[in-house]
């Protein structure tokens, strides 16, 4: 159950989010939002993350549709254990329906945090991926690890 109230949560405030932001902003105006760590620029992105595969946006909705169908199939047969994987899972389905809406009805995606590193222009649902995937490799070294000790124990 924690598992799709999460994928509901994240596409949600992710969808709230980006309407607020075009309600208020003009593309390309800014505003701070919290000291000088992170701003808001309202950005309209056709491609994907670091503004590549720009004009790309219907193809990479399709590809969200994949990678949620994808999830669901694994989810559904047992395949995804553990709670870093399982909320890693949820993260990145809720993200990738929260950018694939606006791509396949809009043909782009609303971008609008800036970290002050200045590294681009993101929203709430690539946070989500980008957390779902630290979670999933958090998950890697956790199950490795236990593989270890396990391993170490039947040796002795």
């Amino acid at each position: 159950m924690l598992f799709y109230l999460i994928i509901v949560a994240v596409a949600a405030i992710d969808q709230i989010s980006k309407y607020k932001i075009r309600s208020i902003l003009s593309v390309g105006e800014s505003m701070p939002f919290y000291k000088d760590f992170i701003s808001f620029t309202y950005y309209q992105n056709t491609g994907a993350a670091g503004s590549t595969l720009q004009g790309w946006a219907r193809y990479l909705g399709i590809l969200a549709i994949i990678i949620v169908a994808v999830i669901f199939y694994y989810w559904k047969k047992g395949r995804i254990q553990g709670v870093l994987k399982q909320a890693g899972a949820a993260l990145l389905v809720g993200g990738a329906i929260g950018n694939g809406i606006e791509r396949l009805l809009f043909g782009k995606v609303t971008d609008f945090i800036v970290f002050r590193s200045g590294n681009g222009v993101m929203n709430l649902a690539d946070l989500a991926i980008n957390l779902g995937v630290v979670l999933f490799v958090l998950d890697m070294f956790v199950s490795y690890r236990h593989k270890l000790v396990r391993n170490h124990k039947a040796i002795e």
